[in-house]
């Protein structure tokens, strides 16, 4: 039932993923999301609905503007299908539940942020704080509990101390997303930490490598890291968590 459930969503999560889109370009540039039209960013021209439809129409433009020919990022057909899988994943693993809309949520607002913060290395507090409110009260509805608070906090906490300690390679928009990363995942938000930490050490080897000492002075966004691990907790975080334990 799960699996038909899933399959069943999975267009409309691509149409919500194209609305990420909009939401990713425009919310840095102090935008409305609504007016006007989706346009295109290099032009201005309108997009007409067959130009539209996600991850379809961009690979019968071939990445490419039908008007002005600049090319369309492959961020937007990455954000579209991310989204879809994920939204799929998790009526998949948590059926079609209250539990599955506030995690689909919570993922949708991970894609958004990554978006945004590789292209303009920031994370919007007028996305993230507001998404953190939404999900803190959730789970706390759903779930009756102090982890979920405790949770946000501190995750929030070790994060102001890195970036406190390591300015360079943190923000202070990541310690925000910590917020919403522990009142989504409660107890098992150390593992979707910990694993963006350790995900983020393939960019720090290979900018170490490149540019050796000059290196430390450089930084890339560590929010789709953080985004990813955290996935990953919110998926399996209690299956890795109680290995974890059960090899100490």
């Amino acid at each position: 039932m799960n699996a038909v459930a899933a399959a069943f969503v999975f267009a409309p999560a691509l149409a919500l993923g194209s609305l990420l889109n909009v939401v990713a370009a425009r919310v840095p540039l102090r935008r409305s999301i609504v007016r006007p039209p989706s346009a295109c960013m290099s032009c201005s021209e309108r997009i007409a609905w067959y130009d539209n439809v996600p991850v379809l129409s961009w690979f019968l433009l071939r990445g490419r503007c039908r008007h002005c020919k600049a090319a369309i990022p492959w961020v937007y057909p990455g954000v579209e299908l991310a989204t879809a899988a994920l939204v799929a994943g998790c009526v998949l693993a948590f059926g079609v539940t209250w539990d599955a809309l506030i995690a689909s949520f919570f993922c949708a607002v991970l894609v958004v942020i990554s978006a945004i913060d590789l292209e303009h290395k920031i994370i919007p507090n007028r996305i993230v704080v507001p998404a953190f409110g939404v999900v803190l009260a959730a789970q706390t509805l759903l779930h009756p509990s102090p982890e979920w608070a405790l949770a946000a906090l501190g995750a929030s906490g070790f994060l102001f101390v890195a970036a406190v300690v390591y300015p360079a390679g943190m923000g202070m928009g990541d310690v925000k997303l910590a917020l919403l990363l522990g009142a989504m995942l409660g107890r098992v938000v150390p593992v979707g930490l910990m694993l963006g930490m350790l995900l983020a050490l393939v960019p720090s080897i290979i900018l170490l490598a490149r540019h050796g000492a000059a290196a430390r002075k450089m930084g890339f966004p560590f929010g789709p890291f953080l985004a990813l691990g955290s996935v990953i907790g919110l998926f399996w975080g209690d299956s890795l968590l109680d290995w974890y334990l059960n090899i100490l």
